[in-house]
């Protein structure tokens, strides 16, 4: 088994943690009907008030760039851009299985 997973990190402007959090929980429940979607967990830590994590695991590649196209995904991305000041891609990751998978 290999799976398709990332660890993303987004800084937002001061202040705006806890909406880009409420954002990304709420990509959660559009994708709830996607299998293809195992793990979406969003995170955040007291040593970066500004950063918000996700760490995702998809059945391949191709399901996570399909994701990316549909309309509530599309939708969150343009509320969410204003107040987004960084993204970075930590890693990209084989997940090759593990509690939860």
């Amino acid at each position: 088994m290999s799976k398709f997973g990332l660890f993303s990190k987004f800084t937002v402007t001061e202040g705006e943690r806890d909406n880009m959090v409420s954002m990304l929980l709420e990509a959660t429940e559009s994708m709830s009907e996607l299998n293809e979607c195992e793990i979406y967990l969003v995170s955040t830590s007291d040593d970066e008030p500004n950063a918000v994590f996700v760490y995702e695991v998809w059945s391949d590649e191709a399901a996570h760039q399909a994701s990316l196209t549909l309309e509530p995904t599309q939708a969150l991305i343009k509320r969410a851009k204003p107040i987004i000041t960084g993204m970075e891609r930590i890693s990209t990751l084989r997940t090759s299985g593990g509690k939860g998978i």
